[in-house]
């Protein structure tokens, strides 16, 4: 029997000793995904973590993915199995980043991308993921908004939103921001079948080319129901690994090279293994930012 397997085997029987619940997200590597409970994005996951009745969550994701977990599900033991698995974006915007934008401009709405620390989040007004970000600032009541960490996604709710005026910080995904609009288009050429469907991460020129924009999850739900065959997908390499793995019969394409988190990818079947039989690295929020964090999550959550 392989060693991965053994060990697959080995996690499966700890987690069910130590009453654990494994995370895992979309881009982690696929033997992670494999022995995880549920596969998702960080928010959906975070709910799975306040949802379940298992004392201990195991997050195989990045730090920031943690907190939010941690902030939602105060009273659980929150682990990461790689303690080096942080988020450049997130880590982009410190607090006195933000407390310059909002002295700039003390009439404006924070609006955090959950991609981003607790300290972060705490002093927020409101979270968004990339599936709601639109909707939710097209909803809130104030006009003029600084929206942070990630320029990118903040230059795509501009554009859908122009009668808001969106404050942006220049902060980005360096997976989805190295995406490029000739990669798109060399990859057409290649497959000029495929529809393109691309994350709101990416730059507003490689918007331009794609015939949907999604956050993983709604990548993960169109390609599920939709009656095509073929598909550019402008994201992480782990998402167009799952998409294969649930839909054999269709074909999933890189734009152009794979591209890969290497924060993501750092988390390996024995750091999972570890991180439970040792119940390390637990992941702690001070109390006073969880509960300021919490709020801007809740209000999040008013707008669905």
């Amino acid at each position: 029997m392989a060693e991965s397997s053994i060990l697959s085997q080995c996690v499966v029987e700890l987690k069910k000793q130590k009453n654990a619940l494994i995370l895992a997200h979309n881009y982690q590597v696929e033997e992670v995904q494999q022995v995880a409970d549920f596969i998702g994005d960080s928010l959906e996951l975070s709910r799975q973590a306040a949802a379940s009745r298992h004392g201990i969550i195991v997050f195989a994701g990045v730090r920031f993915m943690a907190e939010t977990a941690k902030i939602l599900a105060p009273y659980k033991r929150v682990l990461l199995p790689r303690l080096d698995a942080g988020c450049p974006m997130a880590d982009m915007l410190t607090v006195d980043d933000l407390a310059e934008l909002k002295k700039q401009h003390p009439q404006a709405m924070v609006v955090t991308y959950v991609n981003s620390s607790a300290e972060i989040k705490a002093e927020s007004d409101i979270c968004c993921t990339s599936a709601n970000a639109v909707e939710l600032v097209r909803k809130v009541a104030a006009r003029q908004i600084i929206f942070v960490p990630d320029q990118n996604l903040g230059r795509y709710v501009q554009r859908m939103v122009p009668e808001k005026e969106i404050i942006l910080f220049e902060g980005y995904c360096y997976v989805h921001n190295r995406i490029k609009a000739w990669e798109i288009e060399e990859t057409k050429k290649l497959h000029p079948q495929a529809m393109v469907i691309v994350h709101p991460e990416v730059r507003l020129e490689v918007i331009d080319l794609a015939d949907q924009v999604l956050s993983t999850s709604g990548m993960l739900r169109f390609v599920n129901q939709s009656h095509e065959h073929e598909f550019i997908v402008a994201t992480e390499q782990g998402l167009l690994q799952r998409m294969q793995r649930e839909n054999p019969e269709k074909s999933f394409y890189p734009a152009f090279r794979p591209k890969i988190c290497s924060n993501m990818k750092r988390t390996s079947l024995a750091d999972v293994h570890d991180s439970i039989l040792e119940e390390k690295y637990e992941i702690k929020v001070e109390p006073q930012i969880a509960a300021k964090a919490w709020h801007s999550l809740r209000e999040m959550l008013k707008y669905g």
